[in-house]
């Protein structure tokens, strides 16, 4: 089942972001992107807390490995995936397939304001797709009205800069002196839901009650080695040197090499994350 992209006016630039060039990088290198943020896997998946006749809207799905590891665990149910990427979804509708998964199916949309059928699910889940709603809390009221009462909503999102390191190195490196690319307080971006209180202020406003959040911190990985590395953040954060004169291009590459040389371990390239673990209720 294929939709055509509605997106709310005020998500216009994620929807061009996402369905343009950013979304085309992470469908191509979709198994990195899985593999970076692996290690919240398990935790976040046991928050979901799936049952076998369980109906899951899977917000933000991306390529899809957590709407496949639903529908694995949802067998008498089924699992719906949303994205505003048309290139991720071709390849988490190519993976479910190829996986034998018939429970799983993918809609390009925006959740903030696709006319999802009221009280159609018993969770809603987000591997890190609700944090670049423009107007969270009407994406959330609108997510919640596809819950059926009692129903759950489980997220993952960005705790506070200061605990990512991930993107406080990569991002300094290549920022070159300039302020790094971070999005004001509150406006749609990694970070917009990594204030507790904001969440629960906005939670509540969408009507959602239960709300706890739960610290998760773990290693992200970047590459096999720093050269790996490298290829892998040039190609997602390379915007970051438009501008740039030829010697500062040098130095950014320069202090990205030296920071991914530094987090070189065993386990491949490394860096230090925090997440919250996100639950509420619809009542």
């Amino acid at each position: 089942m294929v939709s055509a992209l509605h997106a709310d006016p005020s998500n216009a630039d994620q929807a061009g972001a996402w369905d343009g060039q950013e979304g085309a990088y992470w469908a191509e290198h979709a198994d990195r992107f899985d593999r970076a943020v692996r290690a919240y896997r398990a935790d976040f998946l046991a928050a979901a807390g799936v049952a076998e006749a369980d109906r899951v809207l899977d917000i933000g799905c991306g390529t899809g490995e957590t709407t496949r590891d639903l529908a694995k665990r949802a067998t008498g149910g089924r699992v719906l995936g949303v994205d505003l990427s048309a290139a991720m979804l071709r390849v988490a509708r190519q993976r479910a397939a190829a996986e034998g998964l018939h429970n799983a199916e993918f809609v390009q949309a925006d959740a903030q304001v696709h006319p999802f059928p009221a009280s159609a699910f018993d969770v809603a889940v987000s591997r890190s797709g609700t944090m670049f709603f423009a107007d969270p809390v009407a994406a959330f009221r609108n997510i919640g009205g596809v819950l059926l009462p009692g129903g759950r909503l489980v997220q993952l999102v960005w705790q506070a800069l200061a605990g990512n390191e991930w993107f406080l190195s990569l991002t300094g490196a290549l920022a070159v002196g300039r302020p790094s690319p971070t999005p004001a307080a509150g406006s749609p971006g990694p970070f917009s839901l990594a204030d507790p209180a904001r969440v629960r202020t906005v939670l509540g406003a969408a009507g959602f009650t239960d709300i706890r959040l739960d610290p998760h911190g773990e290693a992200m990985w970047f590459g096999e080695d720093a050269a790996d590395a490298e290829r892998f953040t040039l190609g997602m954060l390379g915007w970051m040197l438009d501008g740039l004169d030829e010697r500062d291009r040098r130095r950014a590459v320069d202090d990205l090499r030296a920071t991914l040389a530094a987090h070189e371990s065993d386990s491949g390239v490394l860096y230090a994350s925090e997440v919250w673990i996100i639950r509420a209720t619809r009542p």
